[in-house]
């Protein structure tokens, strides 16, 4: 293989695919980016055995020459070398040529470079997946139920299913669930589809979803996700991102979600979040994150903290409604402000009932996100 490729086109395919390389892996060859060279472009695949990422740079885009291709072939490269390599030559274009054995030379201006390089025969196959089970949905929808859901998910292997934000499918919505039993983040999107595509149900790993995240653009371009029994493909623009899908059955949530509530509070989004951060401050001191919630007669909220090395903080809030019985509630701090960051609505609806039964959490006049996190049992 030989060929001459613009230095800036090269480097950002390389940290696309780079998102599916672990330093965890005991395989060399997983180490390392494979690069496939003929006449219409070049091709760069990376994978740790549950995310691979493969991404096309052609010859010519926009009546612009890319690639100058003397000689096809294929090679893998060692990822995190090679891409340190690309970013800092010197000059605009550079030059990669395979040998005997896999060894690889680059060259841009006076610089050459010597790497040796691997087999690509034993750099593993990509799935295979049927595109006719198959669906089209903006990037942005995309992106908006990865970050209203992913940060639920658990972070102990113990229950590997709940590690994992589950997709489904059904009817022209996609709803995305993450749970790690202490919180439960919810959210749904209605897209147009004109394929028949039976209703899906697939866990992936909330992992896989923050490095799929950094790859959407952030204009609206429009996705296929293709599905298969184990297996999901999306196609990004000249990127394709496989991922498996989680084994296992993922809870049945529906039943933790209450219909009806005691106590009901609308309030300004940001000033409860700003209020609530404040409150961390302290609350994070004793590595408890517990702040209290308590409920006056003049439809104030008081929110409150305390440390026992530090002290105390106290501030009121208004709120624009408080209906129902009045109550005090602690819980996790933490997992109320992320909650809050990802709520996009000016004005926040808060349902309980009772001090020990979970609060539930969503924007005001909107159906299509709710959040629930578990109160904390506290004495006085």
């Amino acid at each position: 293989m030989k060929l001459k490729i613009l230095k800036d086109r090269l480097n950002e395919s390389i940290q696309h695919v780079s998102k599916a390389i672990t330093n965890k892996t005991a395989h060399p060859i997983l180490q390392g980016i494979k690069i496939e060279a003929n006449v219409e472009g070049i091709t760069l695949s990376a994978s740790d055995s549950d995310i691979s990422i493969q991404s096309f740079i052609a010859a010519e885009e926009n009546d612009r020459t890319v690639i100058e291709l003397e000689r096809p072939g294929s090679v893998v490269l060692p990822a995190r070398f090679f891409s340190e390599i690309i970013r800092k030559l010197p000059h605009d274009q550079a030059e990669i040529e395979v040998k005997e054995l896999f060894n690889t030379v680059i060259r841009s201006g006076t610089v050459e470079i010597q790497i040796v390089g691997l087999d690509p025969d034993e750099f593993p196959s990509l799935p295979q997946i049927d595109s006719n089970k198959m669906v089209t949905i903006p990037s942005e929808l995309l992106k908006t139920l990865i970050r209203q859901t992913v940060f639920a998910v658990s972070t102990s292997e113990t229950t590997p299913i709940l590690t994992g934000v589950l997709w489904q499918l059904s009817d022209g919505i996609l709803k995305f669930t993450g749970c790690d039993r202490h919180r439960l983040a919810c959210s749904q999107a209605r897209f147009e589809t004109n394929t028949d595509v039976h209703p899906e149900s697939i866990v992936i790993a909330g992992r896989t979803l923050n490095e799929l995240a950094k790859l959407l653009p952030d204009q609206n371009t429009l996705i296929d996700i293709c599905f298969s029994d184990n297996q999901v493909l999306l196609k990004i623009n000249s990127i394709l991102f496989y991922t498996s899908v989680l084994e296992g059955t993922y809870p049945d949530t529906s039943r933790l979600i209450p219909q009806t509530f005691q106590t009901e509070l609308v309030i300004d989004t940001k000033m409860l979040a700003d209020s609530i951060d404040r409150a961390y401050l302290l609350s994070k001191e004793d590595k408890s994150n517990i702040v209290r919630l308590d409920m006056k007669e003049d439809r104030t909220i008081e929110i409150s903290s305390a440390s026992s090395e530090i002290g105390k903080v106290t501030e009121q809030l208004q709120t624009n409604e408080l209906n129902g019985e009045r109550l005090k509630i602690s819980f996790n701090s933490k997992y109320m402000l992320d909650a809050l960051k990802v709520v996009d609505s000016e004005q926040i609806f808060l349902g309980f009932n009772g001090p020990t039964h979970p609060i539930v959490i969503k924007p005001l006049h909107s159906a299509d996100h709710l959040q629930l996190i578990l109160p904390y049992r506290t004495i006085n």
